[in-house]
């Protein structure tokens, strides 16, 4: 039975899904035209773009401006630039998916803190050239970029490669979070310096408990003060 008429691209999806996962399409492989891959299934271009947006989604390929959609499936760096990109483009559509990034944000972090107190890895010298950093930051700007590389920091200190390059491709998503919820009066650098200190003294004196404590206060006042930017931010534009 022919694919219903609304959803040709799911022929493209399939057939292309199954020649990357069986292998018949290698990692850096590049797929044919829209063009092509329209007279070889069948369908409209439009059919073709709604299917590899959805390969793309799935982390099967990567599509770049003016060039033909490349697999990725197996090379973990591509596949997580291309899964930012799609997180990337929800933000663009919807801010309130920065509140599911901090979500996102808390569950690397509470596991990394409290498994570095525990005793797995070990605080790398990034750490404190970040606290020194945000420590000697001279406006917010340059404040929230410190802050973004010592939170990074900690995530590559357990040492999980894995790990820190999901982190790594949500970094500049994450530094752009920081900015917006810098920009909400709440407390001054110096207090902020202070907090990551004390997060970082607990996990130095083996607290697993208190690391992860204080830095789930943190993110969560964060994420108010990310809620209450967006707020702001949208009454300005109804307002203009």
């Amino acid at each position: 039975m022919a694919p219903e008429r609304n959803k040709l691209y799911v022929t493209v999806v399939s057939a292309i899904e199954a020649e990357i996962l069986s292998g018949v399409l290698q990692v850096g492989d590049r797929l044919p035209s829209e063009a092509d891959l329209a007279r070889r299934f069948g369908v409209g271009t439009r059919s073709v773009r709604e299917g590899l947006q959805i390969l793309e989604t799935k982390g099967l390929v990567l599509r770049r401006h003016g060039e033909r959609a490349e697999v990725v499936r197996e090379d973990v760096g591509q596949f997580l630039e291309s899964l930012a990109s799609t997180v990337h483009s929800l933000f663009a559509k919807d801010t309130d998916y920065l509140v599911q990034l901090m979500d996102v944000r808390r569950m690397f972090e509470l596991e990394a803190v409290g498994r570095l107190a525990s005793g797995e890895g070990q605080l790398s010298d990034d750490v404190d050239s970040a606290l020194k950093a945000m420590a000697e930051a001279s406006d917010f700007s340059a404040y929230a970029n410190a802050d973004a590389d010592f939170h990074r920091a900690l995530v590559q200190s357990l040492g999980n490669e894995i790990m820190a390059t999901v982190y790594d491709n949500l970094y500049g998503l994450i530094t752009e979070v920081i900015r917006l919820t810098s920009r909400v009066p709440s407390k001054t650098m110096a207090e902020g310096v202070a907090e990551h200190h004390a997060i970082c003294a607990a996990i130095r004196s083996g607290d697993a408990e208190a690391s992860r404590t204080l830095l789930r206060e943190h993110i969560d006042n964060s994420t108010t003060y990310l809620q209450q930017a967006i707020t702001a931010a949208k009454h300005q534009g109804q307002n203009a």
